[in-house]
């Protein structure tokens, strides 16, 4: 059991808001020093796991090119646009943007991103939105709230959505996990099974996210 003090770390570093890399890295130096691990396997094997997977920091290449449109008024004319639309409400813009997700993510598209889309351009319309729709500049409490929801709806349908997609990672991982313990399944049996769950889960977030233009009529003096 004490190579679960790792978790542990991790709890205690995240409650005292350190460096999340920082506390990544201490709790897997904790846990190889529990199991025994020598410090050079340990960092063996991080380096290991960055190249096996570095192509997800290609990530990190983005950020420059959205802080350059940031600077020059992206989120400015995004705010304008979606304001300008008569009739556009916060919820109708998150319900689409939520449904169009769960479908590219199914579907394999590489669409969307906390980075690439909702900073940049998916808060701001709907902080957009939501001021068109009250008529008054939103509170900071409001408008991190609907920050909030733009990063919810990104994170629930890519995370619902992308089982459906019988190439995606996360099914070869169930399947490698299942055929370890004799466990013989087919990648699109279970990418089949992930269909009803998606499904589901489009419908209980696409309630949570219509009861958001509820919630805006109300005033603001409350949270959110």
């Amino acid at each position: 059991m004490w190579p679960l003090l790792g978790i542990a770390v991790v709890v205690a570093g995240f409650a005292l808001r350190l460096n999340p890399l920082l506390v990544i890295a201490l709790a897997a130096g904790v846990t190889g020093w529990a199991g025994g691990i020598s410090l050079h396997s340990t960092i063996a094997a991080f380096g290991h796991a960055f190249a096996q997977d570095r192509y997800v920091s290609v990530v990190f290449l983005v950020l420059p090119v959205i802080g350059l449109l940031e600077r020059y008024g992206l989120q400015e004319r995004a705010r304008q646009l979606i304001a300008s639309f008569r009739g556009a409400t916060a919820g109708g813009l998150l319900l689409a943007y939520f449904l169009l997700r769960q479908l590219g993510a199914a579907l394999g598209i590489p669409f969307g991103g906390q980075a690439q889309v909702v900073r940049p351009l998916l808060a701001p319309m709907l902080e957009g939105a939501a001021e068109a729709q009250t008529g008054e500049p939103l509170t900071p409490a409001r408008r991190y709230w609907l920050r909030a929801h733009a990063a919810a709806a990104e994170n629930i349908g890519l995370f619902f959505g992308e089982d459906i997609f019988i190439a995606i990672g996360s099914i070869l991982l169930i399947k490698g996990f299942l055929d370890n313990d004799g466990i013989a399944v087919e990648p699109l049996a279970l990418s089949k099974w992930a269909i009803p769950t998606a499904i589901l889960a489009a419908i209980v977030h696409g309630i949570r996210i219509k009861l958001i233009d509820r919630t805006l009529r109300k005033p603001q003096d409350g949270a959110p």
